[in-house]
């Protein structure tokens, strides 16, 4: 297995002069301030940058280059990936802009809605709560029309090895995240078109995407008019529809979601892991896939109260916990190599292992040091994380908006607010 030994930590500034001192702190909790030094770094630099920055695949967005693709598959993936890989962040001699990101919208909503929670003075849960709500009002504004529910998709053309989609196509995973992120808002702002936004999601998935059957189970489509069973993408779907049915208790919404948790759940392989998708092109495991899968489970199974699928979830992070950590912290990509070190796998680890700390006594301890690990080796001093690091010297440093700054504000929150009250919040 190969291992990142570079644990050299760039100097941090001091915490921002606005920045609110913590709330008062049970025994164990000294790690909070720390937490919140980088929270703090982080959201001076999303405000810095309205909130705008580059995304992963936003290489096809490439104007000048994007001609000499001939509009067809493999030169399509060429242009992305090349972009998505190299190691320099090239985006701004292509042409390729900052923009705003509706997936990195719910995250940064989810953030905000946790330190909310965590503010023990009344004014400054106040000032978060009304971040949160303009983040979440923005997504109201720009969802994907033309469907038979409110959904959302990606602000550029994306080409997958099964697919491709135009800017604006609405996804299963982007409108399933920002579904439970609307449902956030809901519980803790108390505001009705919140609740009505997810309903609307979930009318989209009933309605707009395609279920593949397998028996009683059913497999519910990446994305709008092609057949693709992707397990994260499908369980997503599951999480929405069971949550909302928490709150309306209609019970269509959780017919389907326990249909499509079988589906995943039946095809959970010997060891306790899942391939990212079923066709053979996409049989791969990387960690923080399997963590949505998990998640989405656990949703599932603490909106319905159905323990159907609790062996197969137990099973799942057992596997997960053991395979995709080093001593250190260090988050693993995939099941059989460490390398890259990507951003993503460290923020959705840290979420997870937050949710899962009221079950798993270690879990806390663990996101602690996947934070602690990721802070000094991926945090830029202005306060951005880096995207990915492929070996001790080699660094990508592009800024991503959704896929780590606002995966990481979700994250660090979730930790912020568990080491301080002492309790997991999902």
């Amino acid at each position: 297995m190969t291992q990142n030994t570079d644990t050299t930590a760039r100097p941090a500034p001091a915490a921002p002069a606005h920045a609110a001192a913590p709330g008062p702190q049970s025994a164990g909790t000294s790690a909070a301030p720390e937490i919140r030094a980088s929270l703090d770094r982080l959201i001076a630099w999303l405000r810095a940058h309205d909130y705008a920055a580059y995304d992963t695949f936003d290489g096809l967005s490439a104007w000048y280059l994007r001609p000499l693709t001939f509009e067809r598959k493999l030169p399509r993936q060429i242009l992305q990936q090349a972009v998505r890989r190299f190691p320099l962040n090239i985006r701004p001699l292509l042409g390729i802009p900052k923009s705003r990101s509706t997936k990195g919208q719910a995250f940064i909503a989810r953030g905000y809605l946790r330190l909310a929670a965590a503010a023990h003075e009344a004014a400054e849960r106040e000032a978060w709560e009304s971040e949160a709500r303009a983040a979440l009002d923005w997504l109201l504004d720009h969802p994907s029309p033309g469907y038979s529910g409110v959904c959302w998709g990606n602000h550029f053309d994306y080409q997958s090895r099964g697919f491709y989609l135009p800017k604006g196509a609405p996804t299963i995973v982007w409108t399933s995240l920002i579904g439970l992120s609307f449902l956030d808002g809901y519980r803790q702002l108390g505001d009705r078109r919140y609740l009505d936004a997810a309903v609307s999601a979930c009318r989209h998935i009933q309605l707009d995407l395609a279920r593949h059957p397998h028996g009683e189970a059913v497999c519910i489509n990446y994305i709008v008019g092609t057949e693709c069973q992707v397990h994260n993408a499908n369980v997503l779907g599951a999480a929405l529809l069971a949550e909302t049915y928490r709150e309306t208790g209609e019970e269509a919404l959780r017919d389907l979601a326990r249909r499509a948790a079988m589906y995943s759940a039946e095809r959970q392989l010997p060891d306790g892991a899942w391939y990212y998708g079923e066709a053979e092109i996409v049989h791969w495991i990387d960690s923080f896939h399997t963590a949505y899968v998990l998640d989405s489970l656990r949703h599932y199974a603490d909106a319905t109260g159905d323990p159907s699928f609790a062996p197969q979830l137990e099973r799942g992070y057992a596997y997960w916990k053991a395979t995709f950590f080093l001593p250190d912290g260090t988050p693993r990509y995939y099941h059989n190599k460490t390398l890259p070190l990507d951003i993503q796998c460290a923020s959705q680890a840290i979420d997870t292992l937050v949710y899962f700390s009221d079950r798993d006594p270690q879990a806390l301890d663990l996101a602690l040091r996947v934070a602690r690990w990721t802070i000094a080796n991926m945090q830029d001093r202005s306060g951005y994380f880096y995207y990915r690091r492929y070996s001790r010297r080699i660094v990508n440093r592009t800024p991503t908006l959704h896929w780590g700054q606002a995966t990481m504000l979700s994250a660090l929150a979730a930790l912020y607010l568990a080491l301080l009250d002492g309790s997991a919040k999902p």
